[in-house]
């Protein structure tokens, strides 16, 4: 099981910072629900993404996993920390179970998830694994 780092307060500052930045990006002329998102890779770098929505709403990716995706489509495989941005300071945007689930597949129970809504101080910490206990993994090595 992998062990994630302790994230320090002025990184998680950066990261809310950052995904609040890409919530300003974010695309949805439909929920009028802006989200972003800022993923902190195991070597330093961070990736930020917005919600898409489309018309056909299957079809919609949400902020978390555009922030992903561009890490891996840079080469990077694995997560140390993410921050969510969405909603109210008191009722912040959580990760949906799809997003959640693709953290799983970059990180292990112990990633820290900074929830915090588009304004205001506050920022919830959590792990993956206390939003998805028992996470469906596979074990990619034995598929190389």
């Amino acid at each position: 099981m992998r062990q994630e780092p302790v994230i320090p307060k002025q990184v998680v500052d950066l990261l809310v910072k950052a995904a609040r930045e890409a919530a300003g990006q974010a695309y949805c002329p439909y929920s009028g629900y802006p989200v972003g998102a800022a993923a902190l890779t195991s070597d330093g770098q961070i990736f930020t993404g917005c919600n898409v929505e489309n018309a056909s709403s299957g079809l919609t990716v949400c902020a978390e996993r555009n922030a992903m995706f561009k890490a891996v489509s840079s080469g990077c495989r694995e997560l140390a920390a993410i921050a969510v941005t969405g909603g109210t300071s008191r009722d912040p945007a959580m990760p949906c179970g799809a997003c959640r689930q693709v953290m799983a597949e970059f990180a292990g129970d112990g990633l820290q998830i900074f929830v915090a809504g588009l304004t205001g101080r506050r920022v919830t910490a959590v792990t993956l694994g206390e939003l998805l206990p028992k996470a469906f993994r596979l074990d990619s090595k034995k598929n190389k």
